[in-house]
């Protein structure tokens, strides 16, 4: 989907994501010390206004201005700089603290320029956290994109990084539970159901 698409996506409804982080994204950065942080692909800003809750100074990029001026306006008060750029193509001003990646669902090529940018953009010593739908949440997990040219495993996010010097502190899958959607009454007392994310934190060497 081009940015006009997510630009109707995020206007067609008040919050396409929640407005709490990711709950991978926020147990990662719950030990680091504040510092400089881009969330990249931000979306709506929930991770970038919860780390600038928590002290950072962070800057949120996407592409789709409709879904900055919402999280602008989800932030209120919180200061976080709103960037509208790709990120596949976003190049950082300066080397920063923490780049977090949440769910930015691409085919091979376009990726692996989104997480080397990312790491690049980071200082030595740096956090890289990446958060996607993972290939098994095709066959063995629920909801997420049903194309698989656009999942990823950590193993593919390690890839993309070769050559680079990191050290690898968490690459895996995880299992997120997903309650069943909607409200309606053929839903009630149904269990929760598991998708599968994979997870990658890195420290740039």
């Amino acid at each position: 989907m081009d940015a006009e698409g997510w630009d109707e996506r995020y206007a067609a409804t008040e919050l396409v994501w929640s407005a709490e982080p990711n709950r991978f994204v926020a147990a990662e950065c719950a030990d680091l010390p504040p510092g400089t942080a881009v969330d990249l692909a931000a979306g709506e800003g929930r991770n970038a206004i919860w780390l600038a809750r928590r002290g950072w100074t962070v800057t949120a990029v996407d592409f789709s201005q409709v879904a900055l001026d919402k999280g602008a306006r989800l932030a209120g008060d919180t200061v976080v700089t709103w960037v509208r750029a790709d990120a596949t193509a976003w190049t950082a001003p300066e080397p920063v603290d923490l780049v977090v990646i949440a769910y930015l669902q691409l085919p091979a090529g376009a990726r692996r320029a989104a997480v080397t940018a990312a790491y690049d953009a980071l200082r030595p010593g740096g956090t890289l956290v990446w958060v996607a739908h993972d290939s098994t949440n095709l066959t063995e997990g629920t909801g997420g994109p049903q194309d698989p040219s656009v999942l990823v495993t950590a193993e593919d996010v390690l890839d993309d990084l070769d050559g680079r010097p990191l050290h690898v502190v968490r690459a895996g899958r995880v299992a997120r539970q997903v309650a069943p959607s909607g409200d309606h009454h053929e839903h009630a007392g149904e269990p929760a159901r598991t998708a599968w994310d994979c997870l990658v934190r890195v420290e740039k060497v």
